[in-house]
């Protein structure tokens, strides 16, 4: 009965560890496989172009036109296919300028929200 238990417990534990190691793997590869131009994702969600990869423990990231910054290499998710971003762009702005031509532009505005006067405006009013 106890061998049964043991076994029962640690089949389990042991494929769990099989597949962190394969994970770990995969994601070195690719932190490792990274050059510049590539188009990457971060930890963070942030979507930006590899600028530099000499470095061992740091990667230079281009976020916009000339904002360069520079991130640990782990905080590099997963490599972006551009092929497909630029596909699912143009199908998206395809569809937005459709439904543009079609929609009917009213002159009234959609909110009646108030706007709060700036923090400098209210301070300027008190004094």
């Amino acid at each position: 009965m106890f061998p049964l238990l043991l076994i029962l417990f640690a089949v389990p534990l042991f494929l769990s560890a099989r597949k962190q190691k394969k994970a770990a793997a995969e994601q070195q590869e690719l932190l490792s496989a990274l050059e510049p131009g590539d188009r990457v994702m971060t930890t963070s969600g942030l979507f930006a172009t590899v600028a530099d990869a000499s470095d061992e423990a740091t990667i230079d990231l281009e976020v916009a036109d000339g904002v360069v910054t520079t991130w640990l290499r782990q905080a590099v998710r997963e490599k972006v296919d551009t092929s497909i971003d630029t596909a699912d762009t143009a199908d998206e702005a395809d569809e937005v300028s459709a439904r543009e031509s079609d929609a009917v532009v009213d002159a009234t505005p959609a909110s009646s929200a108030i706007v709060a006067p700036p923090l400098d405006a209210k301070q300027d009013s008190k004094n």
